[in-house]
């Protein structure tokens, strides 16, 4: 289970945060292709491998503006959750299940962060604060047929611009033993 380059390839998922709107958004990404975790004879079940993730958020209203407006104040929290099959929605459609949906505490969090535009930075420039992240020696092992990228919007700092919220994620496929599936299957119920 090795960080290698031969098995490695990138997926990832993208959603727009709606101007002036708070609350939750989120897009789906299907897995299935990807994950089997059952195993069949001497074939053994795979999961997915998630070394890395890396986010972005872009204003998608203005060609000219590379990031987010620098006027802009729009604070957001956001997350890649496995399993969670929510599907997409618009920000502000979702609230989030409970207080711990983007804590580290959740088993569901592959990784997560926080946005600050640059209007709401004290150094006038985009933040991104990532706090929680899988890595190439400990990867995030995702068995279940869906991975969702949640967001929320700050109720007091909204964005003044529509934006486009990216996540890419580095993967690979793995086997997994009987035992370690089991364990995951647990652990990634929602």
């Amino acid at each position: 289970m090795a960080y290698d380059i031969k098995s490695v390839f990138y997926l990832d998922a993208s959603t727009t945060v709606t101007k002036d709107t708070a609350g939750g958004g989120s897009a789906q990404l299907d897995l299935s292709a990807y994950i089997d975790p059952i195993a069949r004879g001497r074939q053994k079940g795979t999961g997915l491998a998630v070394y890395k993730t890396h986010y972005s958020i872009v204003n998608s209203e203005d060609s000219n503006e590379v990031a987010t407006k620098v006027t802009d104040e729009g604070v957001l929290a956001m997350s890649l959750q496995a399993g969670l099959g929510i599907g997409d929605n618009a920000t502000g459609t979702i609230t989030t299940a409970s207080s711990d949906a983007f804590a580290t505490s959740n088993q569901l969090l592959v990784s997560a962060g926080n946005f600050y535009s640059p209007g709401s930075a004290a150094t006038a420039t985009p933040v991104v604060a990532s706090y929680l992240e899988p890595s190439k020696d400990v990867p995030y092992i995702i068995v279940r047929d869906n991975v969702c990228l949640v967001y929320n919007v700050s109720n007091e700092k909204k964005f003044t611009s529509t934006s486009l919220l990216s996540v890419r994620l580095e993967c690979a496929i793995v086997t997994l033993d009987q035992a370690t599936l089991n364990q995951l299957l647990r652990t990634q119920t929602v």
